[in-house]
């Protein structure tokens, strides 16, 4: 195998695959990246068994080819070399040559053929949308998914597809955030796309162009056109099992609506946060007419008490939130209202904005 590849082209290529790549795998194979020399083209691979992702980089292919090499000595020797452009002859005894400029370095590689095999896909659904959509869906849901692996259900973000919609649905049985998107011809579907591919796929959404995801019973895959018309795909396992019945935690009526300021309400609870603790992590809200007070009181640190103006002329409600929580979305949420939707102390609150946009926040219980 031979080539020579711009030193741009080739670091963002390795930049979208070596994510995955894992630094303490048992398996030497897993810590390569594969590189596939076709036409005009490479191809480059990279999998922990779970997650796999391809990227495609222009190229000039003198000998076609395919070999592994390093993921992290390659893409680091790339990312230092400061010639424009770089060439790559790899031998029969799988010895990479890299040369640009006056440099030249040799890597010891592991034959193609014992990288592993990519899983058989039958697709049986498929769904299309703008990358800005998608990625804005994903960073409205995904700081809400459960880290708790005895969980393993909600290890991952709840993909509802209806012809003419898609809902995504993430909660770690605290709290769940839920968004929707209005979109065309989707197959009608159901999956749990698991944490680590929506990170790397948060990652890799960065363009203007479109995203395809298509489903198998086992597998999706999701192949995000980039500038030249290449693209990078990532091949993952989907979560194993059925999400619970997430409408069962939503309210279906709540008696309060209250219009609050995002920006305000935000910067009050990050000051209110400095006076919680590990032990004590909630901060209390109380609503009285025209006010909202956010109290924070931890014994071994101290106190706080700070009003907000608002428009309320309803009953004194007073709950407490785990503040960190009741933060998370005010953060990612855009424009300067949101509405806090209240029962009473021990009911869930809701918090939503003028978009499809929902996220339920349970009570903490305070003495």
């Amino acid at each position: 195998m031979k080539i020579s590849v711009s030193k741009e082209d080739l670091l963002n290529g390795l930049q979208s695959v070596q994510n995955v790549v894992g630094t303490r795998s048992t398996l030497p194979i897993l810590s390569n990246v594969l590189l596939i020399a076709t036409e005009d083209r490479i191809e480059l691979r990279a999998t922990d068994l779970e997650v796999s992702i391809h990227a495609r980089v222009p190229a000039n292919v003198e000998r076609e080819g395919a070999s592994t090499l390093p993921a992290r000595r390659i893409y680091g020797l790339v990312r230092e070399i400061e010639a424009t452009e770089i060439e790559i002859e790899i031998s029969d005894k799988e010895i990479a040559t890299v040369q640009a400029g006056g440099a030249s370095y040799k890597l010891h590689g592991i034959g193609a053929e014992e990288f592993p095999p990519e899983a058989k896909f039958k697709e049986s659904g498929k769904i299309k949308l703008q990358q800005s959509k998608l990625r804005e869906m994903l960073r409205k849901t995904a700081y809400a998914v459960s880290t708790d692996e005895s969980r393993h259900t909600l290890n991952g973000i709840n993909f509802i597809a209806e012809p003419e919609r898609i809902t995504l649905v993430a909660t770690d049985g605290r709290r769940l955030a839920l968004v929707e998107e209005e979109i065309e011809g989707a197959t009608k579907g159901q999956f749990i796309m698991p944490s680590k591919t929506v990170g790397e796929l948060q990652r890799i959404l960065q363009g203007e162009g479109e995203v395809e995801v298509s489903i198998s019973e086992t597998h999706a895959e999701m192949k995000v056109t980039q500038e030249k018309g290449e693209y990078i795909k990532i091949h993952s396992k989907l979560v194993e099992g059925n999400f619970p019945n997430y409408k069962q935690v939503i309210p279906t009526e709540t008696k309060e609506r209250i219009s609050v300021i995002r920006e305000e309400l935000l910067h009050a609870l990050r000051r209110a946060d400095q006076i919680t603790s590990d032990k004590v992590n909630s901060v209390k809200l109380k609503f009285s007419e025209n006010t909202l007070s956010i109290i924070a009181d931890t014994p071994e640190i101290g106190s706080g008490n700070e009003n907000l103006a608002i428009q309320y002329t309803g009953p004194e409600i007073q709950v407490a939130f785990n503040p960190v929580y009741l933060m998370e979305p005010l953060k990612i949420l855009e424009g300067d209202e949101i509405f806090v939707e209240l029962t009473d102390n021990l009911s869930p609150g809701v918090i939503k904005n003028n978009t499809p946009f929902l996220y339920v926040l349970m009570p903490m219980r305070t003495n």
